[in-house]
């Protein structure tokens, strides 16, 4: 069983495959409490059913589309995850997963054709009166984890809000052996924090400029200019 939030097809807003028509399965449950989460009702407030790896097949194969990305909340907590993408794998769908990448499943990683990565940096972290401020701090970076998921075909992507987000992903990058302008850096992504228009408008001239610059690439956030800060979207 998996707790699932929500299942919608719609267009891949972020990173590589930005713009494919995609079915989404959304857990719930994660083991961070990122500061500025745009999805709440599977961290802070976590919600949602408890669905069979059969039911969910079922109802993504309904949509008639050839990708699936399976997003959260951090799916890799869940016991079944492995099962799922294994069966969906089957089924001939291409898998996305997106993971904050602090966790692994005690049976490796799953099988997937894109494993998206977005660690968390400092500016994450919640404020100490939440209660999740040492957990969060405790759990965020996981540089061994990151290592083994690379081992699958993957994309980094890290959520930048100020120039200072920006030296430490790469200081962290670097420690991961990802230099700025090398051949693996062209798998970075770096997209503005915001959940607005005006606020990722606000952000993205300088950031931009510093992905051309470092050769990263930037990140938009399509989904948001498409639909708005909307569920099911």
């Amino acid at each position: 069983m998996i707790q699932i939030a929500e299942v919608y097809s719609s267009l891949q807003g972020e990173g590589r495959l930005a713009g494919t028509p995609s079915v989404f399965v959304r857990t719930s449950g994660c083991n961070l409490r990122c500061s500025w989460c745009d999805t709440p009702f599977t961290s802070w407030k976590p919600s949602g059913t408890n669905r069979s790896v059969n039911d969910l097949v079922q109802e993504v194969l309904s949509h008639n589309l050839t990708h699936v990305v399976i997003t959260g909340g951090e799916p890799l907590l869940s016991p079944d995850i492995n099962l799922l993408c294994n069966r969906l794998k089957k089924s001939k769908q291409h898998i996305t997963i997106e993971t904050a990448a602090t966790v692994i499943p005690d049976k490796d990683p799953p099988s997937v054709n894109l494993m998206s990565l977005s660690p968390k940096l400092q500016s994450s972290t919640p404020a100490s009166k939440t209660g999740w401020q040492r957990r969060h701090e405790d759990r965020r970076r996981r540089d061994d984890v990151i290592q083994r998921l690379r081992a699958t075909p993957s994309q980094i992507k890290f959520v930048i809000d100020s120039p200072s987000d920006l030296d430490e992903a790469i200081l962290w990058l670097r420690e991961l052996g990802i230099r700025p302008r090398s051949k693996e850096a062209r798998h970075v992504y770096l997209m503005p924090q915001g959940v607005t228009l005006p606020q990722l408008q606000k952000e993205t001239g300088w950031l931009h400029s510093a992905c051309e610059s470092l050769g990263f690439q930037f990140c938009q956030r399509h989904h948001i200019s498409w639909f708005g800060n909307t569920r099911g979207t």
